[in-house]
């Protein structure tokens, strides 16, 4: 018998796998609601479609993006989720040109999900790491 926080990890991890990093964005229309949210430092993003882009967007800027699960706990209707991020920016992100520089980095990531499916997503990337390792802003004190 499957544990409600079994097929919570179960959802979070294929999420991650089949929609992160191999980019299947049809994954998303069954796996979060209709009115989803995910919230991420760069705004809040409402519904499958702006889901969808966010994930394109990702996409386009690292093409050999790839993520690791380091951690995974589930309790209720969360899963929290500590990853490890790599890739090489090689295309355009948020107004930023290509660097060609790659990067490895943490990210903590919290999910709530309703009847099997996710309702709300919680990014926190380390974004300072991930801005310095690309090249675009320098460590403290150079």
């Amino acid at each position: 018998m499957t544990t409600t926080a079994e097929r919570n990890k179960r959802i979070a991890r294929r999420i991650l796998e089949e929609v992160v990093e191999q980019g299947n964005l049809d994954a998303v229309d069954e796996s979060y609601t209709e009115d989803a949210v995910e919230h991420t430092p760069m705004g809040e993003f409402s519904g499958r479609e702006r889901i969808k882009e966010g994930f394109a967007r990702n996409r386009d800027a690292f093409s050999d993006y790839t993520v690791s699960v380091d951690d995974m706990i589930a309790e209720g209707d969360t899963v929290a989720v500590r990853l490890t991020e790599r890739g090489t920016h090689d295309g355009e992100l948020l107004g930023i040109d290509p660097t060609g520089n790659a990067f490895q980095h943490q990210t903590m990531a919290f999910l709530r999900l309703e009847d099997g499916k996710v309702a709300e997503w919680w990014v926190l990337p380390d974004n300072l790491g991930f801005m310095q390792q690309i090249g675009v802003v320098d460590p403290p004190g150079e």
